[in-house]
């Protein structure tokens, strides 16, 4: 009940409640402050040091806290997804993935190793850089997968810009991917690409 009355705040509603600690301005003041200046809560909650002191009415204490709540996202969505647990459903890995790489400023390509139950091996953070400036090396997926006795592979990048549409170099690394994968035996299950917001599957797409 609490949790769905929380999904009915808008975004200042929100940030007031959060703000509620710390001395200076109201709570609601800085909250109206903060979304007008960056335009939106996500861009609060990434601003630099700086530029969040420089708003009246935060100081250290709403400071840390703001700084805190997106790692504890990240803590948060990363346990929905513990090492031997069973995917349940896309919208878990999707969760998950985009709580590790909405954010990040650079590309990162990762996987995501399962067992033949789909039970959760580990994740890996494999290559940086975007897909046609660094060398997505297929032997280094098949050698990860081997060493933790992977039966089945996710595979995800983050697109920086925000938008999750497949290039034709990620169609290209996916079907390199998958011919490597299966001269072993170990299944490709999907291909995420990581945008703001959203996760397009090249599984859902007919490219896998």
């Amino acid at each position: 009940m609490k949790h769905e009355a929380h999904k009915r705040l808008s975004d200042a509603q929100l940030l007031t409640t959060l703000l509620g600690t710390g001395s200076g301005s109201s709570a609601g003041q800085s909250a109206v402050q903060l979304l007008r200046r960056f335009g939106s809560l996500r861009a609060v909650l990434h601003a630099e040091t700086a530029a969040l002191l420089a708003c009246r009415g935060i100081g250290r204490a709403r400071l840390g806290m703001l700084q805190a709540l997106p790692e504890l996202a990240r803590r948060y969505y990363s346990q929905s997804l513990p090492s031997g647990e069973t995917i349940r459903n896309p919208v878990d890995t999707e969760a998950f993935l985009q709580s590790r790489m909405r954010h990040l400023d650079h590309e990162l390509f990762c996987c995501l190793f399962l067992d033949n139950r789909h039970r959760v091996l580990g994740f890996e953070e494999l290559f940086r850089g975007t897909i046609d400036g660094t060398s997505v090396y297929p032997r280094e997926v098949v050698k990860e997968a081997l060493a933790i006795n992977a039966a089945a592979v996710i595979l995800a990048h983050n697109h920086p810009s925000g938008v999750a549409e497949p290039s034709q170099a990620d169609e290209r690394i996916t079907r390199r991917l998958k011919s490597a994968l299966d001269l072993v035996d170990i299944r490709l299950l999907d291909h995420l690409i990581i945008g703001d917001g959203k996760a397009t599957s090249l599984a859902r797409r007919g490219l896998i």
